[in-house]
């Protein structure tokens, strides 16, 4: 049964609301479709800078009297980046929807791009802070040696370079570009009514600043993957840092629901078999969990670990043997209905949260994706066969297709241990 409400308006823009009764609270979101896959090279990273420049005050507002009033709303405001979307969002008290929505509408359409230098300088702070965390900053290096030279392959914050000197004119053309009522889409969940959300939109694209035409050619596909490639980034850490991933599926690809299970049992959850084999027989990781990523036309699945020098060969040779396992086939049938009331468990639970249902909404609505009810969702889970799990296994993940990156002290240890693995990357040039 549906229950959300779409309504297209006239500027292109899309307000899709779902309402709940038994809360006293609304979650609303603005989705930009602007990410840093659609950014030049030599705006990398402006995406993220713009999100930051959207506090800093409006032609009504300053940032501090915009701070003032979503924390005199008892509310919280906040934003987003990634590679594909821009998100602005607030959760509030339901009886102030109509300020939280004016306020936010002016930030999106109309910022004053005020107290830019200063804000440049806390972005490269955060740039500097990432490159200090070597647990993070090791995704970016995979993205980079999955993706190659595709926009996709680069940081979602971008580079010390390009922040430092991008020029506040570039700045708002992109603004202008990509901020259009066409590439906006409107979500929220809670004690609302959905006509009144569709007038407070309505009413603050009048406030749009500029009338600049959507950016042609958006998004370039990734027509075809680079081959596998390794990253290397010496750093004086305790542990070594460690990424394997390949490219993954999109996410209208049908197989996404194997994907997510794939991910369970793999290194998803406490019982998931990296956890347990390498952290809790073992003890020789803290940290080691799979991820996944899909994205409009492709996609990323992988490990990853942190360990010391010592642990790191055995390591490796443990993850590549428990992907093997599965992807033979040997995958239980308690250990498939384990992840898949897991799945179903925590996308049940997370449906208790506005913020939750206001994401789903809006996420699939900015990336042209089907937007499935929770019935349909559980019947898909639920129809996965351990075959398609298996298959899937051997397809994204064989050693052929592997990168690597790490972060650690020494290149030559992290290639000796690799070459356990996937000798064909560790001796490439």
């Amino acid at each position: 049964m549906q229950n959300w409400v779409l309504t297209e308006l006239d500027s292109g823009e899309r307000v899709i609301t779902e309402r709940l009764d038994h809360v006293r609270s609304a979650a609303v979101g603005y989705w930009i479709g602007a990410g840093s896959r659609d950014e030049a090279s030599a705006e990398a990273g402006v995406s993220h800078f713009i999100e930051h420049l959207l506090f800093k005050g409006t032609a009504r507002y300053s940032a501090l009297e915009i701070a003032e009033i979503f924390d005199g709303l008892g509310g919280e405001l906040n934003a987003a980046t990634s590679r594909e979307h821009t998100l602005v969002y607030a959760r509030i008290p339901d009886h102030h929807l109509v300020t939280a929505v004016d306020v936010m509408s002016d930030m999106v359409f109309a910022p004053a791009f005020a107290e830019l230098e200063t804000e440049r300088e806390v972005v490269l702070e955060e740039i500097a802070m990432y490159e200090d965390a070597p647990q993070e900053l090791v995704h970016d290096l995979i993205a980079d040696a999955v993706f190659g030279d595709h926009p996709l392959g680069r940081p979602v914050i971008g580079t010390a370079e390009v922040i430092s000197s991008i020029r506040p004119a570039a700045i708002a053309r992109y603004h202008d570009e990509m901020y259009v009522p066409s590439n906006i889409v409107v979500a929220a969940a809670g004690n609302i009514e959905h006509d009144r959300v569709v007038e407070l939109v309505q009413a603050g694209l009048e406030r749009r600043a500029g009338n600049g035409l959507a950016r042609a050619n958006l998004r370039p596909p990734l027509v075809q993957a680079s081959a596998p490639q390794r990253r290397f980034q010496r750093k004086d850490t305790e542990q070594y840092h460690v990424c394997l991933a390949a490219p993954g599926i999109s996410r209208s690809d049908r197989r996404r629901f194997a994907a997510s299970l794939l991910d369970a049992i793999l290194g998803g959850s406490a019982s998931s078999r990296l956890f347990q084999e390498i952290r809790e027989k073992r003890g020789m990781a803290y940290a080691v969990y799979s991820f996944v990523s899909q994205y409009t036309d492709t996609g990323q699945l992988g490990v990853y670990l942190g360990t010391r020098e010592d642990n790191l060969g055995d390591a490796l040779a443990i993850t590549a043997e428990q992907i093997a396992d599965i992807a033979s086939g040997n995958l239980t049938a308690a250990e498939l209905e384990r992840a898949k009331e897991n799945l179903k468990g925590r996308i049940l639970l997370s449906m208790e949260s506005t913020s939750t249902r206001m994401n789903r909404l809006g996420k699939s609505l900015i990336t042209d994706s089907e937007l499935l009810s929770l019935d349909r969702i559980v019947a898909e889970i639920d129809a996965v066969e351990a075959v398609s799990v298996s298959d899937l296994a051997g397809a994204l993940l064989a050693s052929e297709r592997l990168s690597a990156a790490c972060i650690g002290p020494n290149e030559e240890h992290f290639l000796a241990a690799l070459e356990r693995i996937t000798p064909d990357l560790a001796h490439a040039a």
